[in-house]
């Protein structure tokens, strides 16, 4: 029988990295691991390890799980490939287990360095099983083909996996087995689970922590003192590009202020440490380097994705701002019209607009010699739009000129690295006495008292008892989770359609903290949502380098190329992928207008043809339509607290349909008046209103979702929640219309607005 892949994927589905370790004492044993109790399967991974300065190569972990749990693992780094990846399951009664390693998405096999040692409360009775082991080589290894090692004196995202399906052999050690059934991940500062080197040493030998033992107790118990809970002025959920704008301007404003963050570091700067290992020793993370963004989406370790959004969301500080291309558009006037769904009160953008610009300003040369790389697609595409009327302006110096315009590609990073609000506004909030900043944090719901809300509930116990974190006696909350995040977490604090609260009530875990029934506050919360919807066209032409279609800039890029970075941050890693962009304004049969946006940039994402072609030669126009569409979808929960859509966004309106492909018909007009200038995807094999009805409804999504809290239905003109006391929202959900461009400038634009009315608003701290 053919196995389904065993430790998959840990990408896109399963269980949020909402949870983050905490130390507790095992009463069996008395040995003090760092670690979580996954709440759902009820089984506990933990971790303990030597001094840092011992240099040691090991350390000490259990695994405690009900009798039900066929198998369980766990992968200490947080990555399947080439990482250590340690399997346990009973076998009547004893443990059986391994430690193993994969190449690619298959079975895992034995790594040979690793040496295992069973401690002795290690056992099996009716109802758990527990396996207490020392693993030795089990720091850092190699594969052979790759090596790796668990940051021992930082931060990280351990993996673990569970399954009820036994493995297929239990007495065999290297058994194979079925897919695991769920995962998850989870924070943990490994700097904080050391103890000292004699302690160590006696736990390692079999030895208890001192006191007295139990050998009666089934399960795990944490043992800490009381916590005391702080209580905070603002309480900001989510370190994305709205959150930050927040939390910075609050604090600035003289407030106590704690910013949560689900997720956890990604630059260097924020003690990220996940980079490629040609730029080991330069203090540069994935997430620094502007050209590693394609690989945002190939990666074998995608920790920054939420893994309970059915879509691509950021997980980790920055948000979007952190894993995205960085296109940062200053907003035009009708990004903030009344036309677009804005109360008149937000009309006069501008103010807020420049502060955006003066603590973030955008650049088309991002490289820090001053030169543009990699511009043969933008020039082919020039070429293009020149004979369709268009003309070439700077676009950041022309926010409100976007019918007949083209521009080189705007980003926010910052002297050739990725900057956003995390490199500005993060770094003068955390520089404050009264700004605190937590990580690993998930914010399950608001605690209200009614219209009053008094505190918000999180996963972590150590913030707060039962993970409750109060307001001061006239503080407030502040929602940046996102467009998919703050409707759950409203859904969860009884605010929303009933039929999502009535998902929340029937779940054992969420239901116990909505408040009662005749305090839910009916608000279409999830309806009036947007995205662009997108549309890939792929040519080719001779003067094109497709620079392997970005393939190889992980692992191996041009050494020239890698050298210039690493060098003075200058190059064609000093900029994400985009190159060109461009808009045009369309009339509907309806008689609304409607703005269509381009990007070009080496490479496809995937190509359908009948053509031979140069696989060397290929670049991508995705046309999009943005400002002035009228198809709306709605976002909600499923049974497991998933937030996707449910109804999708796209194409609801036809007229929005043959608004694009009239766009896209115009785009291609004229190829032959560009020599040498080919399009492949789609062929001549179909027409392009085939091509466009045809085509992935998943692939039409642009991830630029907005509307879920829009501001007139969800939040009033203040962004505070209705019929609420101190609840605000201030992230893309709020924005009630798509925005002419890839919307985090845009957002950071609404943040700083926002906050003001906030701050003006009678009543708070």
């Amino acid at each position: 029988m053919l196995l389904r892949l065993a430790f998959s994927i840990l990408s896109l589905v399963g269980p949020v990295l909402s949870q983050s370790a905490a130390a507790y004492t095992d009463p069996d044993n008395g040995i003090t691991f760092w670690g979580i109790t996954d709440p759902v399967h009820s089984v506990t991974y933990g971790y303990v390890f030597p001094p840092v300065a011992d240099n040691s190569n090991e350390f000490i972990g259990e695994i405690v799980a009900p009798i039900g749990t066929k198998w369980a693992g766990v992968s200490p780094k947080g990555t399947m490939l080439q990482s250590l990846l340690l399997v346990a399951w009973p076998n009547g009664n004893s443990i059986v287990r391994s430690a193993r390693y994969a190449t690619d998405y298959v079975q895992p096999t034995a790594m040979s360095g690793p040496v295992l040692t069973d401690l002795p409360t290690t056992k099996v009775n009716s109802t758990h099983w527990k396996w207490v082991y020392r693993c030795q080589n089990c720091v850092s290894w190699s594969t052979g083909s790759g090596t790796g090692s668990i940051p021992v004196s930082g931060s990280g995202a351990p993996a673990w996996v569970f399954s009820d399906v036994g493995v297929d052999n239990p007495a065999d050690p290297q058994s194979t087995f079925q897919e695991h059934t769920d995962f998850g991940f989870y924070g943990l500062d490994f700097s904080q689970a050391h103890v000292d080197t004699a302690t160590y040493a006696r736990w390692a030998a079999g030895g208890t922590g001192g006191g007295t033992t139990t050998t009666t107790t089934t399960t795990t118990t944490t043992t800490q003192p009381p916590v005391t809970a702080t209580p905070y002025d603002y309480i900001v959920v989510g370190a994305g590009p709205g959150g930050l704008v927040a939390a910075d301007r609050l604090s600035e404003a003289g407030k106590k202020v704690l910013l949560l963050e689900r997720g956890g570091p990604a630059t260097w700067e924020t003690g990220g440490t996940y980079g490629p290992t040609w730029a080991q020793g330069h203090n540069l993370t994935k997430f620094d380097v502007p050209g590693l963004f394609e690989t945002m989406f190939s990666d074998s370790n995608p920790f920054w994705w939420c893994k309970d959004i059915t879509y691509f969301a950021g997980c980790l500080l920055g948000g979007g701002t952190t894993i995205n291309g960085a296109l940062y558009w200053l907003p035009p006037y009708s990004d903030f019209a009344t036309t677009t769904g804005w109360p008149s009160s937000w009309g006069n953008h501008q103010p807020y607009t420049d502060k955006v610009k003066a603590r973030l300003p955008s650049t088309d040369v991002p490289s820090t010699d001053g030169k543009r790389y990699l511009e043969q697609s933008a020039n082919v595409a020039m070429q293009l739009l020149n004979s369709q009327g268009y003309r070439q302006l700077t676009i950041n110096d022309n926010p409100d000129q976007k019918d007949h315009v083209y521009g080189y590609s705007a980003f926010d990073f910052i002297k050739g690295k990725r900057g956003g609000p995390v490199a500005t506004y993060f770094k003068t909030a955390k520089a404050r006495k009264n700004f605190t900043y937590k990580q690993y944090v998930y914010v399950q719901n608001v605690v209200r008292n009614g219209a009053q809300i008094t505190g918000v509930k999180t996963n972590d116990t150590s913030l707060g008892p039962n993970g409750v974190i109060p307001l001061t006696s006239n503080g407030r909350v502040v929602l940046s989770a996102g467009s998919f995040g703050s409707p759950r977490i409203l859904f969860r604090s009884g605010i929303g359609p009933t039929d999502m609260i009535n998902i929340v009530k029937n779940d054992a875990t969420a239901g116990p903290n909505l408040p009662p029934q005749a305090q839910w506050i009916n608000l279409p919360v999830g309806y009036n949502v947007s995205d662009n919807p997108s549309i890939n066209l792929v040519f080719t032409h001779p003067s094109i380098d497709a620079y392997e279609n970005w393939a190889q800039v992980w692992s191996n890029p041009r050494p020239a190329d890698s050298a210039q970075y690493l060098k003075d941050q200058s190059g064609v890693l000093a900029a994400s992928s985009p190159r060109l962009n461009f808009w045009r304004a369309y009339s509907g049969s309806d008689g609304k207008t409607r703005w269509m946006q381009g990007t070009t940039r080496p490479g496809a994402a995937s190509v359908t043809t009948s053509y031979p072609y140069n696989a060397s030669q290929i670049f991508t126009i995705t046309l999009y339509l943005s400002t002035g569409i009228t198809s709306r979808g709605r976002i909600g929960i499923d049974a497991a607290m998933t937030a996707r859509p449910l109804v999708n966004p796209w194409f609801v309106d036809p007229v929005d349909k043959a608004v694009l492909i009239q766009g896209i018909n115009d785009i291609v007009a004229n190829i032959k008046n560009v020599a040498g200038l080919t399009l492949i995807t789609p062929d001549n094999t179909t027409t392009i209103t085939d091509y466009v009805n045809n085509y992935d409804v998943s692939s039409l999504c642009s991830n630029h979702w907005v509307g879920s809290n829009s501001i007139g239905l969800v939040v009033d003109e203040n962004t505070k929640v209705k019929n609420t006391n101190n609840l605000f929202v201030v992230d893309a959900s709020i924005i009630p219309q798509m925005p002419m461009g890839n919307p985090h400038g845009m957002i950071m634009s609404t943040a700083e607005q926002a906050v003001t009315k906030i701050l003006a608003l009678a009543g708070g701290p």
